[in-house]
């Protein structure tokens, strides 16, 4: 359906523009809220006759918008997002951003009338479209940068045997820690040993001693 707009609604036209928009939009949402009206031949004369009237003031707008435009002039937004490898990013721009960035430097325009004419995907530079006036649309860029992260280095042959010696006494060390607790557990289990070995000659020793004593007697009692 063609519908009269009656003020600016962002996205979509300015005040006085006549516009196709589909049948639900514009009974649903555009006329019930005062944002329009249908475009029919009794409507149609009330708006020249306003254009008439007002074409002074249309004047103006167009003029203020055309200043607008030269204040913009090349401009150029720096946007740093993260990236990976082969200027590939990670995220995404948006015209939201881009509309708070353009607030931040006194420039007022809505988001829903910025449109980037090309996917942001990679690295550089990108065409952003301003629509300021519905007669006068600005191009800026946008300059898309990141950092790339440092791949690290694949280790070379050298780097290769310095780490294999290093694995290499570091098994011997352990080897020989091994090689001094074994021989010392040795020295612990003779130790445990002597002992016993002691104790088993003083026995025999007993033994002996008391079969000299009973020969001495055996002796004594053939003399009687």
């Amino acid at each position: 359906m063609e519908i009269i707009l009656l003020k600016d609604v962002p996205g979509l036209g300015f005040k006085d523009e006549i516009l196709n928009v589909k049948n639900g939009y514009g009974r649903n949402f555009i006329i019930p809220q005062g944002y329009g009206v249908l475009a029919n031949n009794s409507n149609k004369k009330v708006l020249e006759e306003n254009l008439k009237q007002t074409i002074k003031k249309q004047e103006e707008i167009l003029k203020e918008a055309e200043k607008l435009a030269k204040k913009i002039g090349d401009l150029v937004l720096e946007i740093k997002i993260k990236t990976g490898s082969e200027d590939k990013i990670f995220g995404s721009v948006t015209t939201a951003q881009i509309a708070k960035m353009l607030k931040e430097k006194g420039l007022e325009i809505h988001k829903k009338n910025i449109s980037i004419l090309t996917k942001v995907n990679a690295i550089g530079e990108y065409d952003v479209n301003l629509k300021i006036h519905k007669d006068l649309t600005h191009t800026i860029k946008i300059n898309v940068t990141g950092k790339v992260p440092v791949k690290k280095k694949s280790p070379n042959k050298e780097d290769e045997n310095k780490e294999s010696i290093k694995d290499n006494k570091g098994a011997e060390s352990k080897e020989d820690s091994k090689s001094v607790k074994s021989k010392k557990d040795d020295k612990d289990v003779e130790s445990k040993e002597d002992p016993k070995s002691v104790k088993s000659k003083k026995d025999d020793k007993d033994v002996e001693s008391k079969e000299d004593s009973k020969s001495v007697k055996s002796k004594k009692d053939s003399k009687k």
